[in-house]
């Protein structure tokens, strides 16, 4: 068999095999990974059960998070004067809330924001909620 017949040859059988498996809902991947090759991080946004509160009140945050593969949690912070972030606990179960007590302090709002990750470490945060602490 000449080399040029050869190659034609196969690569009239692999597109044969391709068009066969497309009629059954199959088809034939190249790459590696699932579907594009690529795994978008999650998205997530926050909501809070009041918009103001006393100190030492229990309120309920509640975030709605997505991603192309799933959310493996939800954790859920406090945004402190300073800018560093209290983490308060997470839930890996949808709907994913969290019941946080607001603090005792001379600030006039209490900021929270929720972090989804999804199976991959892949994280993104929420835009902040304020919530207003009254005396």
């Amino acid at each position: 068999m000449r080399p040029e017949f050869a190659r034609r040859s196969a690569a009239l059988a692999v597109a044969l095999a391709a068009l066969g498996l497309t009629g059954c809902g199959g088809g034939i991947s190249v790459g590696i990974g699932c579907c594009d090759g690529f795994d978008d991080p999650p998205n997530v946004s926050l909501a809070a059960n009041v918009s103001a509160a006393h100190p030492g009140d229990a309120i309920r945050l509640v975030a709605a998070a997505s991603d192309d593969f799933g959310v493996d949690f939800v954790a859920f912070y406090r945004l402190e004067s300073d800018g560093s972030a209290t983490r308060l606990g997470s839930d890996g179960v949808a709907p994913f809330q969290w019941d946080a007590v607001m603090p005792s302090t001379a600030v006039a709002s209490v900021q929270f924001f929720a972090r989804a990750v999804d199976g991959a470490g892949q994280a993104s945060d929420s835009a902040l909620v304020s919530v207003t602490l009254l005396p």
